[in-house]
């Protein structure tokens, strides 16, 4: 009984000595490899481009007349997605059109009930925002 013993404390120490030995091949050989396909990271500059996201942001322009006398004084009105902030506008309207951004006003107008004919409906609820922007600066699209 004590010769059966000795020779299976033998395999399985060998098989654990085999096994310890694959793993540290196998780790090796993966270390290799992934520092060989990992390229190496270019700095960009930390201020991002917001331009691409504008879109996302502002719906349109809001032409109305009382929008028209706020150009006068450098406050432009636009219709905006519902979950964006003040940060995102100011963002997209300088990316947009470049120009500076002094201040961002929000305004939630709410749904409206409508009635056509016998039959009654919703208008959407949206948000509009004005934008402030730095004396002497122009958004000319806006104006025609």
């Amino acid at each position: 009984m004590a010769l059966k013993d000795i020779f299976k404390n033998k395999k399985t120490s060998s098989k654990k000595e085999e096994n310890k030995d694959k793993k540290k091949t196998v780790k090796k050989v993966v270390k290799k490899t992934v520092k060989k396909e990992t390229p190496k990271k270019t700095v960009k500059s930390k201020k991002l481009s917001f331009e691409g996201f504008a879109y996302r942001v502002l719906k349109s322009p809001h032409i109305t007349e009382k929008a028209t006398i706020l150009a006068e004084n450098n406050q432009y009105i636009f219709i905006v997605y519902n979950d964006v902030n003040k940060i995102e506008i100011r963002k997209a309207v300088e990316a947009l059109y470049d120009v500076k951004v002094v201040k961002v006003q929000i305004i939630k107008m709410p749904k409206k009930r409508v009635r056509v004919g016998k039959a009654f409906g919703w208008k959407k609820a949206y948000k509009k925002a004005i934008v402030r922007i730095k004396d002497g600066q122009k958004i000319g699209e806006l104006i025609r």
